[in-house]
């Protein structure tokens, strides 16, 4: 797993600005862009962002879609619909991890080296940090253990709160 871990990398700031193979979109099942990290996305990639989207016909929750990344440093953005937190009884945390699966997959499948995650669902989908953060970097790391590709994983954390989250599930995966 310290492998794995040391293949992770945190960062504090603006995922629209970051030189990736690719970034992931926190979207919604229309991927026509939103509010939050989906909204700045679309902003900076521009229009044909929207157009590409279109013609993906959405994506359900869990599940993953790839486009070009246009006017964005990253190449492509892989778009994820995270789950709506319902107090935890629903199948959320399935639905989130499969949300890192997906997107992992599909950026493998696409030659992507490096690949930077937003909080998924921690937004207006009100999933709680401290729970996302542990799930998101525990799947992070199992399916990269596996696997070559991504040789690099970026969380981009918005704020220096939740990067000291991820700093912690980080450190807690390397306790064991």
């Amino acid at each position: 797993m310290s492998k794995a871990l040391d293949r992770i990398r945190i960062h504090t700031g603006d995922i629209t600005k970051l030189d990736v193979d690719a970034i992931v979109n926190a979207a919604n099942t229309l991927l026509l862009g939103g509010g939050g990290v989906d909204g700045a996305i679309h902003r900076a990639a521009g229009r044909e962002l929207e157009v590409e989207c279109r013609m993906l016909n959405g994506c359900k929750v869990g599940d993953a879609k790839i486009t070009k990344g246009y006017k964005l440093p990253a190449r492509h953005i892989i778009h994820t619909v995270g789950p709506v937190w319902q107090g935890g009884g629903k199948g959320e945390a399935e639905l989130l991890a499969s949300c890192y699966r997906s997107s992992l997959e599909l950026a493998a499948a696409n030659d992507c080296r490096s690949v930077a995650f937003p909080a998924i669902s921690t937004g207006v989908y009100r999933y709680p940090k401290d729970e996302a953060t542990g799930i998101a970097v525990g799947t992070v790391s199992m399916v990269i253990e596996e696997k070559a590709m991504p040789e690099t994983v970026i969380f981009c954390c918005f704020d220096e709160q939740t990067a000291q989250l991820y700093l912690r599930a980080v450190a807690a995966l390397r306790k064991g």
